[in-house]
């Protein structure tokens, strides 16, 4: 705790200075020193140098997660609304959507009554795993309104019969499992009548619609920084173009709503607010966006308040050779282009190990618990083990959320099949990632391990699991499965980093607020770049929380801006 002091002060002051990023950002205009290293100043803009002014009413930043739905809430609601972002074309949103109470959700509860959610109960767990770092009154509004939000985005992907909406409905029915989980997932899929369209994906279905509503988009286009008007009013926005490079001003008097995603490509930035995940992150292939951070310097440049500490969503799901440990520079991405080092495997909790050959912890917690816990061993590294006879091991292992591996008990496919194990084996194989043994000596030194010592805690497993009974660290039963099967396989394991989770606090009106609380009018924030719901980590077992959030804050914020009602 300590070092997770000492990162969040790091980032909340500089070189000695005790004022926050708030009270620094603030007086930026004043020169003040002090200012974390990653935030720095506002640019300054030549007059002469903005060659293009565009009028709208509202403006969104960050056209995919958040900002779709809040281009098409502001659309809906009245409002001229322009949104852009900085890619060519428009990207994917996250497909997980996590939410209470949506009609799918609860006609699924009605047939599977032993999986309804007290809301109560779940805002509490959110609370929770913030450690109290958390604005309850944000969880509240997720709970509220998240289930009209996927009712919402529901009608508007079946509208033409190209996409189905579904619930990820289905628990572990063991009453014995050490953590609970909330079937709250929700994800689109495409229909017959699409399925080979290449072309055609969530993002597309959900820009179309907003296109039938009036809004505009214009892609290709990078945030700069916010505009005020006398009063401090937030009134528009320097924008460039990425291919000629000038800039346009966007006057957008309704509001500016920022979803430009958190900071987890901006190094520094990580480096400073949370670098234990920096020790447990390997490299994969890129997916989604390129977040660098700049709707949150742009917020705090106008006077935002920053959470209190970093926090992120990471997936054990991410692995390196033998030769190698997790942290950011040591494994050579450019081999690892084709997806070897994607670990889909990872978070099924088969026998977990250190450098040094023993094992640590509880491997069926949820995924950040691993990997904080990897963090206190050597080199932040640990091993996965497992055997031949993992297909149906898998099944009675039963996991939840994106990790799952299996259908839902209600017939809901996962996110990835077991049957595609086989084929990423292999290739991670032959990419010199996973190992594959016919001994546990053998895969011991293959995987440059204690041959002795990960011998005799293999067979320790071993035994425990035949006993059905953890003694050391009180895995369920059920998932307590010994691992007698050869050939056997192994790998080295990190953290596959998915995204920043903390941001600028904002109220349940979607503006961020300053030092005192007060909203800074004009600014509305949603997704990754804002805060005031999560820290340190992410509470997965909320399948689509994050998403869920981003989504359902971003159709708020999109109404409120069109309408004026905050």
């Amino acid at each position: 705790m300590a070092a997770l002091g000492v990162a969040a002060s790091s980032a909340l002051t500089g070189c000695g200075n005790s004022q926050t990023v708030s009270e620094n950002a603030a007086n930026l205009s004043a020169g003040e020193s002090g200012t974390p290293s990653w935030l720095g100043q506002a640019p300054v803009i030549n007059e002469a140098d903005i060659t293009e002014t565009i009028d709208t009413e509202v403006l969104v930043i960050g056209c995919r997660t958040g900002g779709l739905p809040a281009v098409i809430s502001a659309a809906e609601n009245g409002a001229k609304v322009l949104g852009i972002d900085r890619v060519a074309k428009v990207s994917n949103p996250r497909e997980d959507i996590g939410s209470i109470d949506s009609k799918l959700q609860l006609a699924s509860f009605d047939e599977f009554p032993q999986f309804r959610i007290d809301k109560m109960e779940a805002m509490e767990d959110i609370v929770r795993y913030a450690n109290g770092f958390a604005r309850y009154d944000l969880i509240k509004l997720w709970a509220d309104e998240s289930g009209a939000c996927v009712d919402w985005l529901t009608d508007i992907v079946e509208r033409d019969g190209r996409m189905v909406m579904r619930f990820e409905g289905g628990l572990p029915p063991e009453s014995e499992a050490r953590d609970k989980a909330y079937a709250t997932g929700h994800s689109p899929e495409k229909t017959e009548l699409v399925a080979d369209d290449k072309d055609f994906s969530f993002g597309v279905s959900l820009k179309e619609y907003a296109e039938e509503q009036g809004a505009e988009f214009r892609w290709s286009t990078e945030f700069i920084k916010l505009e005020q008007d006398e009063n401090d009013r937030v009134v528009g926005a320097i924008a460039r173009d990425v291919n000629d490079r000038h800039y346009i001003r966007i006057n957008a008097p309704k509001g500016v709503i920022i979803a430009t995603g958190g900071y987890g490509n901006n190094l520094e930035m990580m480096q400073a607010r949370q670098p234990w995940n920096q020790d447990l992150r390997i490299p994969v292939p890129a997916r989604g966006g390129n977040p660098t951070g700049d709707g949150i310097k742009a917020a705090l440049w106008v006077g935002g308040k920053m959470d209190p500490m970093g926090a992120a969503v990471t997936f054990n799901r991410a692995c390196c050779r033998p030769t190698e440990t997790a942290g950011m520079g040591n494994q050579d991405t450019a081999s690892n282009a084709n997806g070897a080092n994607w670990f889909w495997f990872g978070e099924q909790p088969f026998l977990k190990i250190n450098l040094n050959g023993k094992r640590f912890c509880n491997e069926s917690g949820p995924y950040d618990y691993m990997l904080h816990s990897a963090w206190m061993q050597p080199h932040h590294t640990y091993v996965d083990i497992w055997d031949s006879d993992y297909v149906e091991k898998v099944r009675q292992i039963n996991e939840v959320g994106c990790c799952r591996l299996y259908p839902f008990d209600n017939g809901a496919p996962s996110n990835m099949p077991i049957q595609a194990m086989e084929g990423m084996f292999e290739k991670s194989i032959e990419a010199g990632f996973i190992q594959r043994a016919d001994t546990m000596e053998e895969l011991a030194e293959m995987l440059n391990l204690p041959v002795e010592e990960t011998v005799a805690t293999w067979k320790h497993y071993n035994e425990m699991a035949y006993a059905g009974k953890d003694t050391d660290y009180n895995k369920e039963s059920y998932r307590m499965l010994p691992l007698d099967q050869p050939p056997y396989y192994g790998v080295r394991t990190g953290a596959w980093f998915l995204a920043t989770i903390d941001g600028v606090i904002i109220d349940t009106n979607m503006h961020p607020v300053r030092e005192d609380d007060s909203p800074i009018e004009g600014l509305y924030m949603t997704g990754d770049a804002s805060g005031g719901m999560f820290a340190v980590s992410y509470p997965n077992l909320f399948t689509g929380l994050a998403c869920g959030r981003t989504m359902t804050f971003g159709r708020r914020a999109g109404m409120l801006a069109a309408t004026g009602q905050a």
